[in-house]
């Protein structure tokens, strides 16, 4: 099949270490393949159908998700986004906050084995994905694993009459990364280019997409592009999505690598705390990376 973005092998590294630095750079996401032995498409399809049913509960179930951070729980219909729903779990990497999630929710004891399961793959994903990220920019001793996690499970109420409305607006993701598992039939996610136009993506089932957000392009001193994104809603039905964000460090500070920047490269943003980062961004109502443009160090 066709892909518009760039395809990284996950079994092909290191010999796929530049198409995926270039891939970060001029695209801000790319799809991933072969990584089965992390997360295997029997786990996806597991908890593609918990997504489901979680967010078929009722409402007043549902508003149990209540935040723990800015925007980490139930997102309701709003007037900027009515097509659009989700549930949200804050810290994927700790086993109480899953716990605490299910039992919000009443999940099952089987949802809940699933929700935890898919949680430890993924998180070791993005952490195999951040690695190369780093051996690309021949940076050494690079880690995540001390960075928050999150995932939102998304759905989007398409019908006839709402063909060619936006299913979520424009935005770029305040995190490190995402990696989207998208409906298997129901397309609609469009990235915007460097260049500034618009592309499908359409939907591919067995593969993962990643995307670049806000923190990426200050860790890379911009070498990355935070890619906006938004989801239109190009046909009827009921479109189902999880994303699972590296969102940033827990207790230190947001920061360039020292490696990543000279006099070729001065430093870009002042260092900040994730958390102060994202509280800005949403009470100011910043969806497409504006918020970085406060935190750059005037030439």
């Amino acid at each position: 099949m066709a892909a518009p973005v760039p395809v990284i092998d996950i079994q092909d590294f290191p010999a796929q270490l530049s198409k995926l630095i270039e891939a970060c750079a001029e695209w801000g996401c790319f799809r991933i393949v072969n990584f089965d032995g992390i997360l295997p498409g029997s786990l996806m399809s597991e908890m593609k159908a918990v997504v489901k049913s979680l967010l078929e509960l009722p409402q007043e179930i549902k508003r149990r998700n209540v935040d723990v951070i800015a925007g980490s729980g139930y997102m309701a219909p709003s007037k900027i986004n009515p097509l659009y729903e989700a549930l949200g779990l804050y810290d994927t990497g700790n086993t109480e906050a899953v716990d605490s999630f299910c039992s919000m929710l009443d999940a099952s004891p089987h949802q809940r084995a699933v929700v935890l399961k898919y949680a430890k793959a993924v998180n070791e994903l993005m952490m195999y994905i951040g690695q190369k990220m780093g051996e690309g920019l021949v940076l050494s001793g690079i880690s995540f694993e001390k960075w928050i996690c999150q995932f939102r499970i998304n759905k989007y109420n398409f019908s006839p009459e709402t063909v060619g409305s936006p299913g979520v607006q424009i935005h770029t993701d305040s995190s490190f990364l995402t990696i989207l598992q998208d409906d298997e039939i129901i397309g609609g996610l469009e990235v915007k280019k460097r260049s500034g136009t618009f592309v499908a993506i359409d939907p591919w089932p067995g593969t993962l997409l990643v995307n670049l957000g806000d923190i990426a392009a200050v860790w890379s001193n911009g070498r990355f592009l935070n890619v906006e994104h938004r989801v239109m809603c190009k046909e009827a039905g009921l479109r189902f999505s999880i994303a699972s964000f590296r969102l940033g460090p827990e207790e230190t500070m947001v920061e360039t690598p020292p490696e990543l920047v000279d006099s070729v490269h001065p430093r870009m943003y002042n260092p900040f705390m994730y958390q102060d980062y994202r509280e800005f961004r949403m009470s100011n109502k910043f969806h497409s990376g504006e918020a970085l443009g406060h935190l750059r160090i005037e030439s």
